[in-house]
């Protein structure tokens, strides 16, 4: 332990113990909502997002939050599990909708934890994570295991999904809305025995594969959001006795892009943008229900993305003038900070305060041990090794030191980087991820106070910075964990 974490360690063990409490918790996750598409983070915004904006008028708006991973399967991982995905076997890419289950058996989840402290526990939405899907005949391997149906019984239960890792109920998609099979799979089993093969041109979805016969891309957001609504108004009425985790990680504004009709024309950035105010609908549906419920002082709800913007944002920029990443560079699969810079609201009803704004380096992984922190649940040393409280920050807890010692990102093709306070070094050349014209050096050190934009590679002139971030980070690599 060094004496930078034993300097912070009184306001973390006075925030945990004072705050210790069972609050509900509602993790709300779009998928590729961009930092810049959430007019409270982004002024000249061409989407209203009126929801997420009273959100962060109720609660604290984070300046500098970050997704672990510039794709979304990594950072689902993260959490979950509040550990870095490149630790598991997933070095780079994401999962399909019939990959092997990502998250190893065994390990501690948010919601297993959780449950040690009786809370009722749900996912609704998108998994992306391997379900465990079973055979029709266990000797025969299927044929691509991220898309391709062969060799699958739909008919069998699902082996290794939600309900295996502290989940009590699930409801959602195995993966993205734009991977088969298109269905609804409620618990271990899939709803629908429809099922017939379709083409990538006529399902509207994306990818060939199957589909249930009344599926639509336009399904998704009304049904995961009246799973939702009804999730918690029940489980309040039934189990008052016991606070509830609800993971509603969204398949939205992801690919498809598919708004429903009530929502074409809302904003001024095309159809990207109808969805997106779309996404802020179900935000407002879901606090709606709170409030119905009569929870809302009992219960800290989250809104946040799993990455940033997909690069389609370039065409948004020069037709509408809207601006995904906001001032970031990059996008979606890259190490650039448009990459994984995500926006971050939390509302806590008097515990944090309301309308205010934190500008401390969090990350998505840190989920699991602000929950343990909050609910008084010890994390062995075994567990959520690259998570950190930020409970302090988000309670407004005077702090001395920085809760994170670094954060390390990771892009869609399996690279480095790594942030300590205003200093981010990717220890790559490019974006990590998506190709550009722009040509960078094999290494990039970005004075984020002074180059939000990180147009400015100064790590020729300062070798010092490079080299102690290059050490931190094989140090991260080699320990297997990030947190004290």
């Amino acid at each position: 332990m060094t004496l930078k974490t034993l300097s912070i360690l009184p306001a973390l063990i006075a925030a945990a113990s004072v705050y210790a409490d069972t609050p509900n918790i509602i993790f709300i996750m779009a998928d590729d909502l961009g930092y810049g598409d959430v007019s409270c983070y982004n002024p000249d915004s061409k989407i209203p997002t009126p929801n997420m904006d009273r959100l962060a008028s109720q609660g604290r708006r984070f300046t500098d939050a970050h997704s672990p991973s510039g794709v979304c399967t990594p950072t689902r991982y993260g959490v979950l599990t509040g550990r870095y995905a490149w630790r598991s076997r997933l070095k780079s890419g994401v999962l399909g909708g019939y990959s092997p289950p990502l998250i190893e058996k065994g390990r501690a989840t948010v919601a297993s934890l959780l449950k040690q402290k009786g809370y009722r526990t749900a996912c609704i939405g998108k998994w992306h994570l391997g379900l465990g899907w079973q055979r029709i005949d266990k000797k025969k391997a299927a044929g691509d295991p991220k898309h391709n149906a062969s060799g699958i019984d739909h008919g069998k239960p699902l082996t290794a999904g939600p309900l295996t890792l502290g989940f009590d109920y699930f409801f959602g998609c195995s993966a993205s809305w734009d991977m088969p099979p298109y269905a609804w799979i409620e618990n271990d089993s899939l709803i629908e025995s429809d099922l017939v093969p379709t083409k990538k041109k006529a399902n509207g979805f994306g990818r060939a594969g199957l589909k249930s016969k009344k599926m639509k891309p336009e399904s998704a957001l009304p049904e995961l959001t009246a799973k939702a609504i009804s999730y918690i108004k029940n489980t309040t009425a039934e189990h008052k006795d016991k606070p509830f985790f609800l993971y509603f990680p969204l398949p939205s504004p992801h690919t498809p892009v598919a708004p429903n009709e009530g929502f074409l024309g809302k904003s001024k950035a095309g159809k990207y943008g109808d969805f997106v105010f779309e996404t802020d609908w179900v935000v407002g549906e879901v606090m709606k229900a709170i409030d119905d419920a009569g929870i809302t002082a009992d219960t800290l709800l989250i809104v946040t993305s799993d990455n940033g913007p997909e690069r389609h944002m370039i065409k948004r920029k020069s037709e509408f003038k809207h601006f995904s990443a906001a001032e970031f560079r990059g996008c979606k699969r890259d190490n650039w900070e448009g990459g994984h810079r995500v926006p971050f609201i939390a509302r806590w009803p008097g515990r944090i305060n309301p309308a205010t704004t934190s500008d401390e380096i969090i990350c998505l992984t840190d989920l699991t041990a602000t929950a343990a922190a909050i609910t008084g649940i010890g994390l062995p040393k075994d567990c959520a090794e690259d998570s950190h409280n930020i409970l302090p920050a988000l309670l407004g807890t005077p702090l001395t030191q920085p809760i994170r010692e670094a954060t390390v990102h990771h892009s869609s093709k399996g690279k480095f980087a790594i942030r300590q306070g205003k200093w981010v070094l990717l220890d790559h050349p490019g974006s990590g991820g998506n190709r550009y014209d722009a040509q960078t050096g094999e290494v990039q050190l970005y004075d984020l106070q002074t180059d939000a934009s990180e147009e400015n590679n100064v790590h020729d002139q300062n070798p010092e910075i490079v080299s102690r971030l290059k050490s931190l980070l094989e140090k991260y690599k080699k320990s297997g964990r990030s947190r004290p």
